[in-house]
Protein backbone atom coordinates (compact mmCIF):
# COMPACT_ATOMS: atom_id res chain seq x y z
CA UNK A 1 0.00 0.00 0.00
CA UNK A 2 2.46 2.85 -1.20
CA UNK A 3 1.89 6.17 -0.68
CA UNK A 4 0.22 8.46 -3.24
CA UNK A 5 1.82 11.64 -4.29
CA UNK A 6 -1.27 14.01 -3.91
CA UNK A 7 0.13 17.37 -4.61
CA UNK A 8 3.83 18.88 -4.94
CA UNK A 9 4.63 22.76 -5.49
CA UNK A 10 8.44 22.20 -6.91
CA UNK A 11 7.79 22.24 -10.59
CA UNK A 12 5.08 25.23 -9.72
CA UNK A 13 5.56 28.69 -11.23
CA UNK A 14 5.86 30.86 -7.56
CA UNK A 15 2.73 32.65 -8.09
CA UNK A 16 0.61 29.58 -8.85
CA UNK A 17 2.01 27.34 -5.63
CA UNK A 18 -0.61 29.29 -3.02
CA UNK A 19 -3.73 28.71 -5.17
CA UNK A 20 -2.89 25.49 -6.09
CA UNK A 21 -2.40 24.33 -2.90
CA UNK A 22 -5.48 25.94 -1.34
CA UNK A 23 -7.46 23.57 -3.76
CA UNK A 24 -5.52 20.89 -3.00
CA UNK A 25 -6.76 21.27 0.64
CA UNK A 26 -10.12 21.67 0.18
CA UNK A 27 -10.62 18.52 -2.26
CA UNK A 28 -8.24 15.67 0.22
CA UNK A 29 -9.86 17.41 3.39
CA UNK A 30 -13.34 17.68 2.40
CA UNK A 31 -13.88 21.82 2.78
CA UNK A 32 -11.02 23.62 4.35
CA UNK A 33 -10.12 27.17 3.69
CA UNK A 34 -6.22 28.09 3.86
CA UNK A 35 -4.24 30.98 5.00
CA UNK A 36 -0.27 31.28 4.77
CA UNK A 37 0.01 33.91 7.20
CA UNK A 38 0.47 36.41 4.45
CA UNK A 39 3.62 35.72 2.85
CA UNK A 40 4.11 35.81 -0.55
CA UNK A 41 5.49 32.80 -1.17
CA UNK A 42 4.84 28.74 -0.48
CA UNK A 43 6.13 25.46 -0.70
CA UNK A 44 4.88 22.15 0.13
CA UNK A 45 4.33 18.58 -1.08
CA UNK A 46 1.31 16.03 0.30
CA UNK A 47 1.07 12.25 -0.25
CA UNK A 48 -1.46 9.95 1.04
CA UNK A 49 -2.90 6.17 1.54
CA UNK A 50 -5.18 4.04 3.36
CA UNK A 51 -5.22 1.25 6.06
CA UNK A 52 -8.24 0.09 5.66
CA UNK A 53 -10.76 2.73 6.45
CA UNK A 54 -8.29 4.80 8.04
CA UNK A 55 -6.84 7.44 5.59
CA UNK A 56 -3.18 8.42 6.03
CA UNK A 57 -1.51 11.73 5.21
CA UNK A 58 2.19 13.14 5.05
CA UNK A 59 2.30 16.40 4.72
CA UNK A 60 5.59 18.93 4.51
CA UNK A 61 4.88 22.71 3.98
CA UNK A 62 5.97 26.25 4.92
CA UNK A 63 3.82 27.71 7.69
CA UNK A 64 0.11 28.13 7.33
CA UNK A 65 -3.03 27.42 8.57
CA UNK A 66 -6.30 25.50 7.73
CA UNK A 67 -9.75 26.38 8.89
CA UNK A 68 -13.64 25.14 9.02
CA UNK A 69 -16.23 27.95 9.11
CA UNK A 70 -19.01 27.51 10.93
CA UNK A 71 -21.16 27.48 7.08
CA UNK A 72 -18.47 25.04 6.06
CA UNK A 73 -18.81 22.54 9.04
CA UNK A 74 -22.70 22.65 8.61
CA UNK A 75 -22.19 21.70 4.96
CA UNK A 76 -20.01 19.14 5.65
CA UNK A 77 -20.81 15.00 5.76
CA UNK A 78 -17.29 14.51 7.48
CA UNK A 79 -18.39 11.99 10.00
CA UNK A 80 -14.67 11.45 10.92
CA UNK A 81 -12.17 12.69 13.40
CA UNK A 82 -8.70 14.09 12.54
CA UNK A 83 -5.23 13.75 14.45
CA UNK A 84 -2.21 15.66 13.72
CA UNK A 85 0.76 14.15 14.66
CA UNK A 86 3.76 16.45 14.01
CA UNK A 87 7.18 15.37 12.97
CA UNK A 88 8.68 18.19 12.49
CA UNK A 89 7.43 21.81 13.46
CA UNK A 90 4.09 22.38 15.81
CA UNK A 91 0.37 22.60 15.27
CA UNK A 92 -2.33 24.35 17.29
CA UNK A 93 -5.37 23.49 17.43
CA UNK A 94 -8.13 24.86 18.05
CA UNK A 95 -11.88 23.89 18.70
CA UNK A 96 -14.42 23.83 20.94
CA UNK A 97 -13.05 26.68 22.59
CA UNK A 98 -10.04 25.23 23.69
CA UNK A 99 -6.04 25.35 22.09
CA UNK A 100 -3.90 22.02 21.98
CA UNK A 101 -0.46 22.68 20.68
CA UNK A 102 1.40 19.71 19.66
CA UNK A 103 5.08 19.31 18.68
CA UNK A 104 7.09 16.75 17.16
CA UNK A 105 6.25 13.11 19.63
CA UNK A 106 2.93 14.58 20.39
CA UNK A 107 -0.23 14.32 18.80
CA UNK A 108 -4.38 15.68 19.48
CA UNK A 109 -7.55 15.12 17.83
CA UNK A 110 -10.23 16.94 16.68
CA UNK A 111 -13.51 16.22 14.99
CA UNK A 112 -13.95 16.83 11.38
CA UNK A 113 -17.78 17.82 11.47
CA UNK A 114 -17.40 20.78 13.52
CA UNK A 115 -15.47 24.09 13.61
CA UNK A 116 -12.00 24.52 13.78
CA UNK A 117 -8.51 26.03 12.92
CA UNK A 118 -5.12 24.41 12.74
CA UNK A 119 -2.31 26.78 12.68
CA UNK A 120 1.26 25.82 11.78
CA UNK A 121 3.23 28.98 12.87
CA UNK A 122 6.56 27.38 11.53
CA UNK A 123 7.39 25.32 8.60
CA UNK A 124 5.93 22.02 9.36
CA UNK A 125 6.06 17.91 8.74
CA UNK A 126 2.61 16.10 9.81
CA UNK A 127 1.76 12.77 10.12
CA UNK A 128 -1.90 13.46 9.54
CA UNK A 129 -4.31 10.67 10.57
CA UNK A 130 -8.19 10.83 9.22
CA UNK A 131 -10.30 7.63 11.19
CA UNK A 132 -14.46 7.04 11.06
CA UNK A 133 -15.65 7.97 14.37
CA UNK A 134 -17.58 4.69 14.68
CA UNK A 135 -14.09 3.24 14.30
CA UNK A 136 -12.72 5.05 17.55
CA UNK A 137 -15.83 6.34 19.83
CA UNK A 138 -17.43 3.98 22.15
CA UNK A 139 -21.20 4.76 24.38
CA UNK A 140 -20.23 7.22 27.16
CA UNK A 141 -17.44 8.74 25.38
CA UNK A 142 -17.98 12.71 25.74
CA UNK A 143 -16.98 13.56 22.67
CA UNK A 144 -17.08 17.23 23.06
CA UNK A 145 -14.72 17.19 25.97
CA UNK A 146 -12.04 14.81 24.43
CA UNK A 147 -11.27 17.00 21.19
CA UNK A 148 -8.24 19.60 21.00
CA UNK A 149 -6.66 18.25 24.07
CA UNK A 150 -3.01 17.30 24.27
CA UNK A 151 -2.54 13.93 24.30
CA UNK A 152 0.37 13.03 26.71
CA UNK A 153 2.59 10.68 25.00
CA UNK A 154 5.61 10.38 27.45
CA UNK A 155 3.94 7.28 28.62
CA UNK A 156 0.87 5.60 28.54
CA UNK A 157 -1.59 4.80 25.66
CA UNK A 158 -1.20 7.74 23.91
CA UNK A 159 2.51 6.84 23.16
CA UNK A 160 1.35 3.09 21.99
CA UNK A 161 -1.15 4.80 19.70
CA UNK A 162 1.52 7.50 18.11
CA UNK A 163 4.13 4.05 17.66
CA UNK A 164 1.55 2.50 16.19
CA UNK A 165 0.34 5.60 13.69
CA UNK A 166 3.89 6.05 12.87
CA UNK A 167 5.00 2.42 12.38
CA UNK A 168 2.33 1.81 10.32
CA UNK A 169 2.96 4.28 8.18
CA UNK A 170 6.66 3.01 7.78
CA UNK A 171 5.39 -0.45 7.04
CA UNK A 172 2.28 0.07 4.63
CA UNK A 173 4.61 0.12 0.95
CA UNK A 174 5.52 -3.81 2.33
CA UNK A 175 1.23 -4.79 3.47
CA UNK A 176 -1.14 -6.12 0.99
CA UNK A 177 -4.65 -5.18 1.66
CA UNK A 178 -5.59 -7.33 3.84
CA UNK A 179 -2.69 -6.68 6.32
CA UNK A 180 -2.97 -2.81 5.80
CA UNK A 181 -6.67 -2.93 6.73
CA UNK A 182 -5.49 -5.09 10.36
CA UNK A 183 -3.16 -2.06 11.01
CA UNK A 184 -5.72 0.19 10.59
CA UNK A 185 -7.53 -1.70 13.21
CA UNK A 186 -4.71 -1.51 15.71
CA UNK A 187 -4.61 1.88 15.27
CA UNK A 188 -7.94 2.70 15.77
CA UNK A 189 -7.96 0.42 18.91
CA UNK A 190 -5.15 1.92 20.06
CA UNK A 191 -6.86 5.47 19.32
CA UNK A 192 -9.98 4.32 21.10
CA UNK A 193 -8.26 3.10 24.13
CA UNK A 194 -6.29 6.55 24.72
CA UNK A 195 -9.27 8.75 24.61
CA UNK A 196 -11.19 6.64 27.24
CA UNK A 197 -7.74 7.05 29.14
CA UNK A 198 -8.24 10.93 28.30
CA UNK A 199 -11.90 10.60 29.57
CA UNK A 200 -11.03 8.76 33.14
CA UNK A 201 -13.24 6.02 31.64
CA UNK A 202 -15.55 7.19 33.89
CA UNK A 203 -18.94 5.00 33.20
CA UNK A 204 -19.72 1.09 33.31
CA UNK A 205 -19.59 0.83 29.59
CA UNK A 206 -16.11 2.78 29.26
CA UNK A 207 -14.70 0.88 31.81
CA UNK A 208 -15.66 -2.60 29.88
CA UNK A 209 -14.52 -1.51 26.44
CA UNK A 210 -10.85 0.11 28.05
CA UNK A 211 -10.39 -3.30 29.30
CA UNK A 212 -10.97 -4.81 26.10
CA UNK A 213 -8.68 -2.83 24.97
CA UNK A 214 -6.63 -3.44 27.17
CA UNK A 215 -6.49 -6.80 26.31
CA UNK A 216 -6.26 -5.96 23.12
CA UNK A 217 -3.05 -4.09 23.26
CA UNK A 218 -1.61 -7.18 25.35
CA UNK A 219 -2.36 -9.49 22.77
CA UNK A 220 -0.83 -7.69 20.46
CA UNK A 221 2.31 -7.23 22.00
CA UNK A 222 2.87 -10.63 22.81
CA UNK A 223 1.56 -12.00 19.88
CA UNK A 224 4.48 -13.24 18.56
CA UNK A 225 4.80 -15.69 21.96
CA UNK A 226 3.42 -19.15 21.97
CA UNK A 227 2.55 -19.21 25.62
CA UNK A 228 -0.15 -16.54 24.74
CA UNK A 229 -2.99 -17.78 26.55
CA UNK A 230 -6.32 -16.51 28.60
CA UNK A 231 -3.73 -17.86 31.24
CA UNK A 232 -0.86 -15.94 30.77
CA UNK A 233 -2.97 -12.66 29.86
CA UNK A 234 -5.03 -12.86 32.84
CA UNK A 235 -1.41 -13.31 34.96
CA UNK A 236 0.33 -10.23 32.90
CA UNK A 237 -3.08 -7.92 33.49
CA UNK A 238 -3.19 -9.49 37.13
CA UNK A 239 -7.18 -10.37 36.70
CA UNK A 240 -9.34 -13.25 36.68
CA UNK A 241 -10.05 -15.65 33.35
CA UNK A 242 -13.68 -15.08 34.27
CA UNK A 243 -12.99 -11.23 34.12
CA UNK A 244 -11.66 -11.84 30.90
CA UNK A 245 -13.84 -14.03 29.05
CA UNK A 246 -16.74 -11.70 30.56
CA UNK A 247 -14.82 -8.79 27.96
CA UNK A 248 -15.33 -10.60 25.47
CA UNK A 249 -18.96 -12.22 26.42
CA UNK A 250 -20.55 -9.61 23.68
CA UNK A 251 -18.97 -10.02 20.97
CA UNK A 252 -19.30 -12.93 18.33
CA UNK A 253 -15.51 -14.44 19.20
CA UNK A 254 -13.96 -15.80 22.53
CA UNK A 255 -10.85 -14.13 23.35
CA UNK A 256 -9.32 -17.59 22.55
CA UNK A 257 -10.54 -16.93 18.83
CA UNK A 258 -9.69 -13.40 18.74
CA UNK A 259 -5.85 -14.18 19.41
CA UNK A 260 -6.09 -16.80 16.95
CA UNK A 261 -7.53 -14.28 14.41
CA UNK A 262 -4.96 -11.54 15.48
CA UNK A 263 -2.13 -14.41 14.62
CA UNK A 264 -3.57 -15.19 11.31
CA UNK A 265 -3.38 -11.67 10.29
CA UNK A 266 -0.09 -11.37 11.34
CA UNK A 267 0.31 -14.53 9.06
CA UNK A 268 -0.86 -12.50 6.75
CA UNK A 269 1.16 -9.57 6.72
CA UNK A 270 4.06 -11.59 6.66
CA UNK A 271 3.41 -13.36 3.85
CA UNK A 272 2.83 -10.23 2.07
CA UNK A 273 6.53 -8.46 3.50
CA UNK A 274 8.21 -11.85 2.10
CA UNK A 275 7.65 -10.51 -1.37
CA UNK A 276 10.46 -13.03 -2.72
CA UNK A 277 8.62 -15.43 -0.94
CA UNK A 278 12.18 -16.59 1.48
CA UNK A 279 10.63 -17.45 4.67
CA UNK A 280 8.92 -20.94 4.64
CA UNK A 281 5.57 -20.96 6.50
CA UNK A 282 6.68 -23.08 9.00
CA UNK A 283 8.94 -20.73 9.86
CA UNK A 284 5.96 -17.65 9.60
CA UNK A 285 3.74 -19.85 11.40
CA UNK A 286 6.08 -20.48 14.62
CA UNK A 287 7.53 -16.93 14.25
CA UNK A 288 3.48 -15.10 14.86
CA UNK A 289 3.20 -18.21 17.75
CA UNK A 290 1.90 -21.23 16.32
CA UNK A 291 3.29 -24.18 17.72
CA UNK A 292 3.21 -26.20 14.44
CA UNK A 293 2.37 -26.40 11.03
CA UNK A 294 -0.63 -28.38 11.04
CA UNK A 295 -2.80 -26.28 13.70
CA UNK A 296 -1.66 -23.04 11.61
CA UNK A 297 -3.11 -24.93 8.01
CA UNK A 298 -6.48 -25.62 9.94
CA UNK A 299 -7.09 -22.33 11.43
CA UNK A 300 -5.51 -20.20 8.04
CA UNK A 301 -8.08 -22.32 6.50
CA UNK A 302 -11.03 -21.95 8.85
CA UNK A 303 -10.64 -17.91 8.80
CA UNK A 304 -9.93 -17.45 4.67
CA UNK A 305 -11.21 -20.42 2.81
CA UNK A 306 -8.02 -21.59 1.53
CA UNK A 307 -4.66 -23.05 2.75
CA UNK A 308 -1.55 -21.04 3.62
CA UNK A 309 0.09 -22.35 -0.09
CA UNK A 310 -2.45 -21.66 -1.96
CA UNK A 311 -2.73 -17.78 -0.28
CA UNK A 312 0.96 -17.61 -0.99
CA UNK A 313 0.95 -19.17 -4.50
CA UNK A 314 -1.66 -16.63 -6.08
CA UNK A 315 -0.26 -14.12 -4.20
CA UNK A 316 3.03 -14.62 -5.48
CA UNK A 317 1.49 -15.74 -8.73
Amino acid sequence: MTATPIFATDALPRGDRAPLWRECIWKHFGGLESDFYGDAEFDGRISSTRAGTVVMTRLSADRHRVIRTDALARGSDADCVKIVAPLCGSAGVHQHGRAAWVGAGGWTIYDMSGRYRVDNPERVEHLIVMLPKADVLERGMRLHELMARPMRTTAGLSRVALEAMRGAWRELPLMGESAARGAGENIAQLVRLALLELGGADTAAGRRAAFKDRVRVYVERHLRDPSLSVGAIAAGLNCSKRHLHNAFADGTDTLAAYILKRRIAACIRDMNGDAAGMRSLTEIALGCGFTNLSHFSRVFHADTGTSPSVFRRVRLG
